[in-house]
């Protein structure tokens, strides 16, 4: 639907294409209204809401909704209370999905520690999460 337009160079690693839909995703809706290079929080809502939403009740918090949750990561990402975000300033907002993903993935529910927050929990990191989406090596 969204996602990935790109010369096929060579075959591309799950990391890298989700890279680049993460950049065009990001672009589809900043450029929505006004045309810019930012999203306002409808922009950032919709984004979320139509890419990830089942990514996110997976994710959030216990007793919070969608809204609250992605008004939370809005608020936490927007670090100069512009009211919009910058690329950079949503990227903040994939890693703190992202942190909560993987914490819920070893069946914490902290959120939003940030960076050193603690998560040495001692073993390789070679197990199955069971997060591969049926494109992973030699498929």
């Amino acid at each position: 639907m969204f996602c990935c337009l790109s010369l096929p160079s060579k075959m591309k690693t799950d990391l890298e294409l989700a890279l680049e839909c993460a950049i065009n995703i990001y672009h589809q809706y900043a450029i929505k209204n006004p045309i810019d290079d930012y999203l306002d929080k409808s922009e950032f809502s919709q984004l979320l809401k139509e890419t990830a939403k089942p990514f996110l009740h997976n994710t959030m918090p216990p007793n919070v909704s969608v809204d609250e949750y992605i008004s939370n990561l809005f608020a936490k990402a927007d670090s100069n209370h512009d009211g919009r975000l910058k690329f950079t300033e949503f990227l903040t907002t994939l890693n703190l999905v992202v942190i909560d993903a993987h914490n819920r993935s070893h069946g914490r529910h902290d959120h939003h520690h940030g960076a050193g927050h603690g998560h040495d929990h001692g073993h390789d990191h070679g197990h199955d999460h069971g997060h591969d989406h049926g494109h992973g090596p030699g498929k």
